[in-house]
């Protein structure tokens, strides 16, 4: 495993994003129920966020709740609602101290009302947090995303504030919940699954995908490192060929 020395600080993504999978199998494995698996993922977030934060990442989204999410049995989801309150509540703190700012994005009003009211504290708390940006996405999904952005232009074009042909994908950009934040550069998954599960749809379209078999409550900043090294291997093309990028 990579060690923090082993980063280029030079060459550190602005943002990374990350689909925090495998909790459920986790459990699982150890004999325990699902929620068992939620709550020991806690410390992967913590050691995820602080290494973002040493390493000089700007921007970190977690993806920890997806619209989908809501189809699953409701006894899990309620476990998980509080388990939320709890853990914001609980690591505000930390933020604080690390000088973090926490922002979410998704349908937030469809996160009872206890979530809601923290989610909201923490946020107004963190605001002056200027090292990193923690992104929660909640009740999220990129479909969602693109549909409310597409729903807002349109009733800007119904008031005659904009033209359809005016229209490009930087004004498509500037309606998405992300709008002002800068696409990941990577995206990492844990558990193997090699998909992106309606996820920034829009905002992936160049990002680099870091996938491990490593199940997500396992995951340490020393992985994190193992992804950013990774990342830092790769040649960022954009289109062009390798020959473009040397002359360039």
């Amino acid at each position: 495993m990579a060690v923090r020395s082993e980063i280029d600080s030079q060459n550190i993504p602005a943002h990374v994003a990350v689909i925090m999978d495998g909790n459920g199998r986790w459990a699982k494995q150890k004999g325990g129920l699902r929620i068992f698996g939620h709550q020991s993922a806690i410390k992967a977030v913590r050691e995820t966020v602080e290494a973002a934060a040493e390493v000089g990442v700007r921007y970190l989204t977690l993806y920890a709740f997806s619209t989908e999410n809501w189809s699953r049995p409701a006894h899990e989801v309620m476990a998980l609602m509080q388990l939320l309150v709890h853990t914001i509540r609980q690591e505000t703190p930390t933020l604080l101290k690390n000088s973090i700012r926490l922002q979410a994005i998704g349908q937030i009003e469809n996160l009872p009302a206890s979530c809601q009211k923290e989610l909201a504290e923490a946020i107004e708390l963190t605001k002056e947090g200027s090292r990193t940006t923690l992104l929660l996405a909640l009740s999220y999904s990129g479909r969602w995303d693109l549909t409310q952005a597409a729903q807002r232009m349109a009733q800007e074009v119904a008031a005659g504030r904009l033209q359809p042909e005016q229209i490009t994908e930087q004004t498509v950009a500037s309606f998405l919940s992300t709008a002002g934040i800068p696409d990941p550069e990577l995206l990492i998954r844990t558990s193997g699954e090699q998909r992106i599960s309606n996820f920034l749809l829009w905002q992936l379209a160049y990002t680099e995908l870091f996938i491990t078999d490593l199940l997500w409550p396992d995951f340490r900043r020393e992985h994190f490192y193992d992804a950013l090294r990774a990342y830092q291997q790769r040649e960022r093309r954009f289109g062009k060929t390798s020959e473009q990028l040397t002359v360039s």
